[in-house]
């Protein structure tokens, strides 16, 4: 019984480190090099283009300004747990598009 809850437990935090988010703005070296996608020198670039130009403003911005991340990359990095300023990528267009739609007239 003792070793079902080791086990179950053990599960549990293996599952939920695997899935942390790290925002792209915040995240260092080693956090940005956690997620699966990003090496070190991803993560590099990432930092360096951070310091050079100021956080990113939107994923579209980190899309074009660090070299080798493009639009399905974004997407891979995206559901693995990498986030622009707390969102995940994708996030913010459903809800302009809903918007439109609201006022829109009938």
């Amino acid at each position: 019984m003792l070793k079902k809850l080791l086990l179950i437990a053990c599960m549990l935090l293996t599952a939920s480190a695997s899935f942390a988010q790290v925002d792209v703005n915040k995240g260092d070296l080693a956090a940005l090099d956690s997620i699966k996608g990003i090496g070190a020198s991803t993560a590099k670039r990432i930092v360096d283009e951070r310091a050079k130009g100021g956080n990113f403003k939107s994923w579209s911005d980190f899309e074009s300004r660090v070299q080798g991340i493009g639009e399905k990359k974004a997407v891979k990095l995206s559901e693995a747990g990498l986030q622009v300023n707390g969102k995940a990528r994708g996030e913010a267009a459903p809800a302009k598009a809903a918007a439109k739609a609201a006022a829109k007239p009938k």
